[in-house]
């Protein structure tokens, strides 16, 4: 096993830092911590690269908020300059994994993405009679960091990077606590509740070590299962058979398997279904001639944008901010057979958007 040494320097190098700062601010720089630290930027960067060669920077507070999109959940913001250095580690460290991922992870990843998730389980619907749908417990809640330390620490061998991961992951440490109900599992004494554990949902390291956690579960279900047919975005995941007991029989070991990372199946959730009647999958029902946008989906943006509407009238909302809002609503959902959804909700005033 190959393991990868002197990647500290690197990380602290000036111009990776300087990549870091404008992906950091890609899209944000109308936010007032983005313009303050761009005010005084090389000042600012000069000052993060000095911190981080004498691994004297640690991590400043999180900014929590919940959202609905339409289930709950609770994003914490790191701060501005610390998302710099997230996005300096991910650029150093990515490349160690990404072409260890299988093909078929679709999650924040270059070039994958939702639709191209949709495009490949759509895909096997059409080849396969069966499917197994799969989501994982309270998945960011749950992540361990122990589990995550040891993942890392079998390719980076390099401990200045090591003890990076280590802060990044520590300042994670209880924000997710009160999204978490507690999990017992074989072999846990009453200090199984004081393991640290957690990744706030809304880092770039979150996401990117949401692939790595369960890379080896993927790597699991391709060669262990041998499932030729299988699709993970995230916490979802689908596999695909024509043998019915046969995904039964994953179902049992898959659950036993995540045991192992200390994570749970929504097992009511998980189960078998033929491919005909659609499989509920990131938003949409696939079939295998068709999708459809899920139900829910379509009231949640038809509230939206009634709201948007009164936004507009009273001047809370330019219609330029309308606009990219409706247009990035479609740019989604014209992935599926919503012409029908789109015409009833937008109206005609604005089908020259659909």
């Amino acid at each position: 096993m190959k393991t990868y040494r002197q990647l500290y320097a690197r990380v602290c190098d000036f111009e990776n830092i300087c990549l870091a700062y404008y992906k950091a601010r890609a899209g944000k720089r109308k936010f007032a911590g983005v313009a303050q630290f761009e005010y005084k930027q090389e000042e600012e960067l000069l000052k993060l690269r000095d911190e981080l060669r004498a691994e004297t920077w640690q991590p400043g507070k999180y900014h929590s908020f919940y959202i609905h999109d339409p289930k709950k959940r609770l994003i914490s913001a790191a701060p501005f300059r610390d998302r710099v250095v997230h996005h300096a580690l991910v650029n150093v460290i990515e490349p160690i994994w990404e072409s260890r991922f299988i093909h078929d992870t679709y999650a924040n990843r270059t070039g994958r993405g939702t639709h191209s998730a949709l495009d490949r389980a759509q895909e096997f619907s059409k080849r396969w009679r069966y499917v197994l749908q799969c989501d994982l417990k309270q998945f960011f809640p749950s992540i361990d960091h122990a589990i995550l330390h040891d993942t890392l620490a079998r390719y980076i061998a390099d401990d200045s990077t090591t003890r990076l991961c280590d802060r990044l992951i520590e300042s994670g440490k209880g924000v997710l606590n009160e999204e978490y109900e507690m999990v017992w599992f074989a072999g846990d004494d009453l200090t199984a509740a004081l393991r640290p554990r957690g990744l706030p949902i809304g880092n770039l390291t979150s996401q990117f070590w949401a692939n790595v956690y369960l890379n080896r579960f993927d790597h699991f279900v391709k060669r262990e299962l041998k499932c030729a047919a299988y699709v993970r975005y995230v916490d979802d995941f689908l596999l695909f058979s024509d043998d019915k007991a046969q995904l039964h029989a994953w179902r049992a070991t898959i659950i036993e398997q995540l045991a192992a990372l200390r994570l749970t199946l929504h097992e009511n959730k998980a189960q078998v279904a033929p491919v005909k009647s659609g499989i509920p999958f990131l938003g949409f029902r696939l079939f295998p001639t068709h999708r459809r946008l899920k139900q829910r989906k379509g009231i949640h943006f038809q509230r939206r944008f009634k709201s948007m509407l009164r936004q507009l009238a009273v001047g809370d909302l330019s219609i330029d901010q309308l606009h990219a809002s409706v247009r990035g609503w479609i740019n989604h959902v014209r992935y599926g057979d919503t012409y029908g959804l789109r015409r009833a909700i937008l109206g005609n005033s604005v089908l020259h958007w659909a």
